[in-house]
C-alpha cells in the first residue's frame, strides 16, 4: 500500500517545510497555511517520494520530509512515472491532478547549497487540488486515473 509519510507546510516561500499532524487541502488552492498555496497556479501542492529523499540520505546528508519544501512526502508510489494529467486519490476522498514533473531549482535552494544537488528538478511532482479535504501521515495514496495518449484519460 502506498501512503503519505508526512504533511508539511511553511509560512514563507524558499524555506524548509515543517511536518504537521494533519493538513487540509482546499479545492483549486492547495494546502491551507502553506506559502505556496494559490488559486492562480498549477503548482498548488508539491509531492516527493521518501525513496527520493533516501537517495540524498545515502550520500551522508541529514535530510527528511519537508527539507525539499514538498507538501506531501509519499512512500510506495513512483511519482515520477506518472504522466501529467494523472489523477491520484488520498485518504477518504481527496483528489489531485498531476500538473508538472520536476522544476527548475532556484539558486538560493538551501538543499543545493548543502549537498551540491537537489532532487526536486527531476523527482518533485506538482499537482492541482481537484477535491480537497483532510490529509495526514498514514493516509493511503493511489492512482485513480491515468491520462492515455488520446488525452482522454482512462481508469487505472
Amino acid at each position: 500500500m502506498a501512503k503519505i509519510i508526512a504533511v508539511c507546510r511553511s509560512k514563507e516561500k524558499g524555506t524548509k517545510k515543517e511536518a504537521v499532524a494533519e493538513g487540509t487541502l482546499k479545492d483549486d488552492y492547495g494546502l491551507i497555511g502553506d506559502a505556496h498555496a494559490d488559486y492562480c497556479t498549477h503548482r498548488q501542492v508539491s509531492l516527493l517520494a521518501i525513496e527520493s529523499i533516501n537517495k540524498i540520505k545515502e550520500l551522508g546528508f541529514d535530510v527528511g520530509p519537508g527539507d525539499f519544501a514538498e507538501n506531501l512526502t509519499t512512500e510506495g508510489l513512483s511519482l515520477v512515472s506518472l504522466p501529467v494529467g494523472t489523477y491520484i486519490t488520498i485518504g477518504g476522498g481527496v483528489i489531485l491532478q498531476v500538473t508538472q514533473i520536476g522544476k527548475e531549482c532556484h539558486s538560493g535552494c538551501a538543499i543545493r547549497r548543502q549537498t551540491g544537488k537537489c532532487i526536486m528538478p527531476k523527482e518533485g511532482v506538482f499537482a492541482r487540488v481537484i477535491r480537497g479535504g483532510p490529509v495526514k501521515a498514514g493516509d493511503e495514496i493511489s492512482v485513480c486515473r491515468v491520462r492515455d495518449d488520446s488525452g482522454q484519460g482512462k481508469k487505472d
